[in-house]
């Protein structure tokens, strides 16, 4: 058998980018990059980061700060004066572009990704958007990501890296299916927009995952706020 190919997985601490940790450490050398972009949760996101890689035993870890995006801001993840919105039913998610949503975020994590990338001489580089069961976020379409392989193809010394997105077809419920088997470790994860101690539960993130965890049947590990069971998922 041949060596590996080595990868980078940007890996927020989140259920899905955990499950693309998963799947790139045992398909892969893989290393794991995280970026702190001042969104209100980032302490909590950076502990769920450092745990995930010492339960798959990602060893080469890297931690950026990203100061442009909070200083731009017009989302409510970086900018406190903009309210989180609280969700009343998944019926309400997807149907124009949330608050939450970070103006083209994807896009400075995946430049320092691809740079980081040419330095270890890594190959893939593994993201965990997903286009069901989704906020509707515009750079979590494939049409994004083929776009965005073509300049890094135009761009990189070799034009031999590319983004691999193996969650973006997926629904929620098939996401922690597949982590299941996986042994991706979901109580390490965290997805909650507004809170560090327990999930709000209200929350697009919150009600998105609550609903997956429910239609496949398994029980979300982390703790929510007692409210979060009111919510119709």
């Amino acid at each position: 058998m041949g060596r590996k190919p080595r990868s980078i997985v940007l890996l927020s601490g989140g259920m899905d980018s955990c499950v693309c940790a998963a799947l790139a450490a045992r398909d892969t050398e893989a290393a794991a990059l995280h970026i702190t972009y001042g969104q209100r949760t980032q302490e909590k996101e950076r502990q769920s980061f450092e745990g995930i890689c010492g339960r798959l035993r990602i060893e080469k870890r890297l931690v950026l700060r990203n100061e442009s995006l909070g200083i731009i801001g017009g989302s409510a993840l970086t900018d406190k004066d903009i309210q989180v919105p609280s969700v009343a039913s998944q019926t309400q998610i997807g149907r124009e572009i949330p608050v939450t949503y970070v103006p083209f975020r994807n896009a400075h994590f995946l430049a320092a990704a691809v740079s980081w990338a040419e330095v270890l001489d890594a190959t893939l580089i593994y993201i965990g958007a997903v286009e069901q069961d989704s906020s509707g976020y515009p750079d979590c379409r494939p049409v994004y990501y083929r776009a965005f392989n073509e300049v890094v193809k135009a761009g990189t010394r070799e034009g031999k890296i590319e983004i691999v997105t193996p969650l973006i077809a997926l629904r929620k419920p098939e996401i922690v299916k597949l982590g299941q088997s996986l042994g991706a470790p979901f109580d390490l994860t965290w997805s909650c927009y507004s809170r560090e101690d327990k999930a709000c539960g209200v929350c697009e993130s919150c009600v998105l995952r609550l609903r997956a965890f429910s239609e496949a049947g398994a029980s979300d590990p982390i703790p929510y706020m007692p409210h979060a069971a009111e919510i119709k998922v």
